[in-house]
């Protein structure tokens, strides 16, 4: 059973802006006929975007009229998965990678980064309101460790320094470039493509 709650201070409203409506419209789209509560996660992820990265309760309440569906399915959705966020993180959610990959490999680095530009705690907003950041389990880049996400955009290859600088740029309202700052490419090797060289040699 999921402990996570909404915050307390919620806005009266929420409906989906003209961009958001068309996105549901052609997810719900997809679904057949009498099954579009079957949409009900990825609204949820719509009303996420649309409202700076947290959902309200009154974003549950429209979604469940907008599917005709219980108010209490849509809670329940939104409440288990983690991936929602019940209460503001900011414009910008920085989640800090720190399974075992990341942790050999200097993910500590990246959270001293995070407690000195941001916030001294976890799920706490900046200053400013502008972003938040937590400690999250394994985000799927091992290879390219240690990393974070900020919002959709994953940012690999790090240390303090280059961390920094990426929340340096996103505190200033700017958008930093994602990916490796090794300057790989996908998942090659450090230092360039040379398994099959070795497999050739060998």
């Amino acid at each position: 059973m999921s402990l996570r709650k909404p915050a307390k201070n919620q806005p009266d409203n929420f409906e989906f802006n003209p961009s958001s409506l068309e996105e549901a419209k052609n997810i719900i789209a997809k679904y057949p006929t009498g099954k579009q509560q079957s949409a009900v996660m990825a609204l949820l992820y719509i009303a996420q975007k649309q409202n700076d990265n947290w959902i309200p309760l009154a974003a549950m309440k429209y979604i469940a009229k907008f599917l005709e569906m219980p108010y209490i399915k849509v809670y329940e959705v939104a409440t288990f998965y983690s991936m929602y966020n019940l209460s503001p993180v900011g414009k910008y959610f920085v989640q800090v990678c720190t399974t075992t990959p990341c942790m050999i490999r200097g993910a500590n680095k990246l959270v001293e980064a995070c407690k000195e530009k941001i916030s001294e705690n976890e799920s706490e907003l900046s200053n400013d309101k502008s972003c938040s950041w937590m400690e999250v389990e394994c985000l799927g880049a091992c290879v390219n460790a240690p990393m974070m996400q900020i919002n959709d955009d994953y940012f690999e290859d790090l240390d303090k320094e280059k961390t920094l600088e990426i929340l340096d740029k996103i505190l200033n309202g700017e958008k930093p470039m994602p990916g490796s700052y090794r300057g790989r490419v996908n998942n090659e090797p450090e230092n360039n493509r040379k398994t099959l060289m070795d497999l050739k040699n060998a």
